[in-house]
């Protein structure tokens, strides 16, 4: 049951990073050369989703969930990359089928191709695949039996 549920939350937080963070990339104008200088409600919402996405990567790169929770991700964004590394133009392709899904989600399509060129999903995939590597975290929670002896 733990490894099911870690795998819930290793889709979810495959969305979470590929959308949200390619949605707040492009809405905080990384890809502009100078950053915007006033700051508004738009920059605090940015940000907002940008610190929810840390923390919630951080809960999954260091939690006790599952493996998997962790796997999932890492394993699309590393493939995403060796796509990438192999055919630019396959990578750039599966972008256009996502927004093409929804116009929403324009926006998120360049975010994550600039996160993609720039190796950002590279250094996550692998951030996130070190954790897998850790045998403790493949065993579950010692349970204790009633060692009360006398």
């Amino acid at each position: 049951m733990r490894h099911f549920f870690g795998l819930l939350v290793g889709l979810v937080m495959t969305a979470v990073l590929l959308v949200g963070g390619g949605w707040a990339v492009q809405k905080a104008g990384v890809g502009v050369t100078t950053l915007p200088v006033e700051s508004g409600p738009a920059t605090w919402t940015v940000l907002g989703v940008m610190a929810g996405i840390g923390l919630f990567f951080g809960l999954v790169a260091a939690g006790r969930v599952s493996p998997v929770a962790a796997f999932i991700p890492s394993m699309v964004l590393l493939s995403w990359n060796v796509v990438y590394a192999l055919d630019a133009k396959r990578a750039a392709g599966m972008l256009s089928d996502l927004v093409s899904f929804h116009e929403g989600l324009g926006p998120a399509g360049q975010g994550m191709a600039l996160l993609l060129a720039n190796g950002v999903y590279a250094l996550l995939g692998v951030a996130l695949f070190v954790p897998i590597l850790m045998p403790s975290r493949w065993s579950g929670r010692a349970r204790h039996e009633d060692d009360d002896y006398e």
